[in-house]
């Protein structure tokens, strides 16, 4: 039952418009709430973010009463709490706010308080004729089937992945590589039987868009009246001489794969380790296995991610990695894995072109990876993109397909983001699927509703925490550097002519929220003032949208 508390040390709400304030609560041990006004009122709410706990005063308030956390860019409603972009599926806890005998008191149960979420109302008992069926479990999937049943979809929805699992949070499985699904499912099975959503474990060969009808590996057959395919990404391997023979050579993608890694590194570790790729899957990869092994990153770059990054903010991040113990073949060619010389079965050494050979108990492929729509290839209803990606609407809907929509890693969509002017890009990023799978759902629950423009946001984890937002399908022609590059303190701001199209930071919170929200008013400053010196941060924030 909701109780009265009062705020330490407040005896008014003295907020001004625009400000945040994290408040001790009284009474209970560690409670605290985050107190935000926008629009003359005053707004008290959880105090961290759902996604990974961060404290949300460190975060981005805009205007119209958007809460964008540092960390990873989670947004969230002052007004009611709701998740309005990825990472975060659970909502915030709002709690009644009020002055009092000199005093200011929230009204709330302890529990929700300590526990800084409430839970989304999912509870459905399916019914009517309409059914949704997802190909795939990933993160595309769990943000377009929760948001379904928040939007008050009561049709039937079956999620079809080939994981023999629930979906994931797969970030978790590069940057820590946890085995346990456990730790890294996002929903118990109670959850989506709750929410009448059916999860069923098999492969999807072939799709019928005619009948409107799903076939899958076992011989089952799903009909549907819309279809959201989100089967994600196939890793690459690599078509040289010893790769495709020999044992422990390692793709990484699901938590078999990762169970796997972590048996043949064993308890004792003490492993040679080729990392061949350094993209941020190697680089993520390297890290998490840098303690007690020898790890060795070979990649055809002069720099780590110099492709997406450049030169010099790629040397930071191998500079930071080296500190652990992480050596680098940079520029460098592989020309084949050669066996063990204990057991012929297994790899030993991998052979780089120059005729260096680096010792190897196990190899790591982060080559990249390629749409999964080897169930489309055959289907003469749909014609994929040259990379095997399915084409889509501003709405994720499938060109020529109505009430088909594509997300995630096999979409290609037009980006309006900076920069992008309608070009067709893939982003093979966490947040931009679930977002996707978000925005399909809104459609499919409330077609009259226009879909919600967002920026693409990413992180990652190579000795310090990466954030990253924007994108640059038309690529970037010049950078400027902020803060103490030296220390692994800085922003990027990457520039198609003076319009600045992406920006990467490091121990400089917020900036990339602030610059993402910066991004959809198109108010981000030109590369000729951040050069001068100007700061995303002194920038206000105006209240319209423009993407």
């Amino acid at each position: 039952m909701a109780q009265e508390y009062k705020i330490k040390g407040l005896s008014a709400l003295d907020l001004k418009n625009g400000e945040k304030r994290e408040v001790e609560v009284e009474g209970i041990e560690n409670g605290k709430v985050l107190l935000a006004r926008v629009g003359g009122t005053t707004h008290a709410m959880s105090s961290n973010c759902t996604h990974y706990g961060a404290p949300l005063k460190l975060g981005v308030l805009t205007p119209e009463g958007r809460l964008t956390c540092a960390w990873h860019g989670a947004c969230f409603n002052v007004g009611t709490g709701d998740v309005e972009d990825a990472p975060a599926l659970d909502p915030l806890a709002k709690f009644d706010v009020y002055e009092k005998g000199g005093a200011v008191y929230i009204k709330g149960e302890e529990a929700t308080i300590k526990a800084s979420r409430r839970n989304p109302y999912v509870k459905c008992a399916a019914q009517g004729q309409e059914k949704v069926v997802v190909v795939g479990g990933g993160s595309g999937a769990m943000g377009a089937v929760q948001a379904l049943r928040e939007q008050g979809f009561k049709g039937g929805i079956t999620i079809i992945s080939k994981e023999p699992n629930l979906p994931i949070d797969r970030t978790k499985l590069s940057k820590a590589l946890i085995a346990d699904k456990s730790k890294v499912e996002w929903r118990s099975q109670e959850w989506f039987d709750s929410a009448s959503i059916a999860t069923v474990s098999d492969e999807v060969k072939s799709i019928d868009f005619k009948s409107k009808s799903v076939s899958t590996k076992s011989g089952k057959s799903y009909t549907y009246t819309k279809l959201i395919l989100a089967s994600g990404g196939t890793p690459k391997a690599l078509p040289l001489p010893g790769f495709k023979e020999l044992s422990n050579i390692f793709l990484l993608r699901t938590i078999p794969d990762v169970q796997a890694i972590l048996e043949a590194v064993g308890e004792k570790k003490g492993k040679n380790v080729v990392i061949i790729g350094s993209s941020f899957i190697g680089m993520e990869v390297a890290n998490a296995l840098s303690s007690n092994n020898s790890v060795t990153v070979v990649g055809m770059e002069e720099a780590p991610l110099e492709r997406v990054m450049g030169s010099e903010v790629g040397k930071i991040f191998q500079k930071l990695i080296s500190k652990n113990g992480v050596k680098f073949h940079m520029g460098a060619s592989v020309d084949s894995a050669k066996a063990s010389s204990d057991d012929g079965s297994k790899v030993g050494s991998v052979s780089l072109k120059d005729g260096t050979s680096l010792p190897a108990d196990l190899v790591v492929l982060g080559v990249g990876v390629a749409p999964a729509t080897e169930y489309l290839q055959e289907n003469g209803a749909l014609q994929l993109e040259k990379d095997g990606s399915v084409k889509t609407k501003e709405t994720f809907e499938v060109e020529g397909q109505p009430g088909v929509y594509a997300i995630g890693d096999i979409a290609t969509y037009p980006y309006h983001g900076p920069g992008g002017n309608g070009s067709l890009t893939r982003i093979e990023h966490w947040n931009v699927a679930q977002n996707a799978g978000r925005s399909v759902a809104a459609s499919i629950a409330k077609p009259h509703v226009a879909p919600k423009a967002f920026i693409p946001v990413f992180w990652s984890a190579m000795g310090s925490q990466l954030r990253y937002c924007g994108n640059t399908p038309n690529g970037w022609d010049d950078m400027v550097l902020q803060g103490q590059p030296d220390e692994a303190k800085f922003a990027a701001f990457y520039g198609k002519g003076e319009t600045v199209v992406a920006v990467a930071s490091m121990q400089m919170d917020p900036v990339m929220s602030q610059s993402a929200e910066l991004m959809r008013r198109s108010k981000m400053p030109s590369l000729s003032e951040l050069r001068n010196g100007k700061s995303v941060l002194d920038v206000g924030l105006p209240s319209e949208v423009k993407i």
